[in-house]
Parts: C-alpha cells; structure tokens; sequence
C-alpha cells in the first residue's frame, strides 16, 4: 500500500516557465501509477504540492524560488472592504454542489472563458478531452461547485476536499458577468465553506509576486505561506522581511 515514505517523485527536464517569462522551470511529480488516497494527498498538500487532473506536483527550480505555497487559515480571515462589496453584489447568485462529472454547458463555460480570458496561456486551445483530463478525470474528492443568477449558469468552482479542508483547484466564470468578480467571490465561498464544515484551510495554490494572474491570492488575509519548509503566518512573514533588511 502506498504511503508518503514509498512514494516515489520524479523531476522534469527544464522547460520554459509557465508564470515568469525567460525564466525556466522544473517540476516534481508523485509517482502517476501510485494510488494517490485523500490522506496522501492532504499530506502532500501540507508539503506545498498541488494536483492537475491525475498529476500531483510542487514547483522544484534550482535557482528559482518564485512560488510559494499559500493557505488561509480561514477562522481567523476577514474579508476586506472590497471583498465584502463583492459579496454583496453576489448575494443573488445562487450555488449547487455537483460531483465532478462532464456537462457540456460546464464544457461550453469553460471553452469561452479560456477562449477570452487566457489565450496566452498553456490551456489554449480548450478541447474536451483537456478539460476532462484536467478536471473531471481524477481519483480526488472533487467537488464542482456551480454558481448561477436568475437561472443562468456563470460560474464555476472546481473544489477538493481535503483532510484539514478544501484546496482551490480551478475557477471558470462567464466573461460576461466580470462585473460580479466572480473569481474572488468564488474564493470567499470556498473560504465560507471551509469554516462551515469545521475544517482548518483553504488552499489557494501558488502565488508568484511577479505573475499578474497570481497577484490576487495574498489579498485573503490573513493567510500562510510555505517558506523553507515551514509554513509561516503574516506577523512571521514580515519579522521575516524586516530580518532581511
């Protein structure tokens, strides 16, 4: 049976860096023949990895450290002026918890907002059998969470439920409704979410300081950080940067 201490990892050659242009990166998988559990994959998460589809990975670059793992200790958040505004904008829009099967109008949301909002990045061009693989084909406790307004679907949460609480995956939204903000509102549900189950944290990802599409992650405070192997609280953090002066 397979546990932390028998996993095997793997790195990748260096390739070109997602998130930092000229920069290159690697990356360390878990073994994708291991049967991956959910106590695995909340202590891998706790490690700093992440999943994309069946693959679980953490950032592992030799002259690079730009990503850094990041959690909101969600008893302990408070949302923001700004954030409370989006939330009262949202109050109409209604949820649903799905489990992760393929529907084509989650497809067709799906296709239109990487088709207007991220064609340069690496999920360009979206094609079913992608966005099966990426987030409906998983052995993962994975949730879709839909949102929609006055009967119209507009946005969606992808959404694992770990042992400690919920790890962000990915969010979707109609490019139509960019007004209502959906992709923090759907982070501020997340974070609800977590707290009403009792649970600990959300896991929003990696935020990288200089990627603009990552920039969002440190406005949920307070939140952690996965520095050196030890995840450090927001008075941490800056006794941290002060000591670095």
């Amino acid at each position: 049976m397979t546990n932390l201490q028998t996993l095997a990892f793997f790195a990748t050659p260096e390739h070109d860096c997602s998130y930092l242009s000229g920069k290159q990166a690697t990356t360390m998988f878990a073994d994708p023949k291991a049967k991956i559990n959910n106590a695995i994959y909340s202590q891998l998460s706790e490690l700093g990895f992440r999943r994309s589809g069946d693959h679980y990975y953490r950032p592992h670059c030799n002259d690079c450290k730009a990503c850094t793992p990041i959690r909101v200790p969600v008893s302990e958040f408070r949302p923001s002026r700004s954030q409370k505004r989006i939330l009262k904008k949202n109050q109409l829009v209604e949820y649903q918890i799905m489990t992760p099967d393929f529907h084509e109008d989650h497809y067709l949301l799906y296709e239109k907002y990487i088709n207007e909002r991220h064609a340069d990045g690496d999920m360009y061009p979206p094609s079913r059998e992608q966005y099966r693989s990426f987030l409906v084909e998983s052995d993962a406790n994975t949730q879709f969470v839909e949102f929609s307004l006055e009967g119209k679907l507009c946005g969606i949460a992808v959404t694992d439920q770990l042992e400690d609480g919920l790890s962000a995956i990915y969010t979707f939204f109609d490019p139509d409704y960019t007004d209502l903000s959906l992709g923090t509102y759907s982070v501020l549900w997340q974070i609800n979410e977590t707290l009403r189950r009792g649970q600990k944290y959300l896991y929003l990802g990696y935020f990288i300081k200089n990627c603009r599409k990552m920039t969002y992650k440190n406005q949920f405070k307070p939140f952690e950080a996965r520095i050196n192997d030890l995840w450090l609280s927001n008075e941490q953090l800056n006794k941290l940067i002060l000591s670095a002066k």
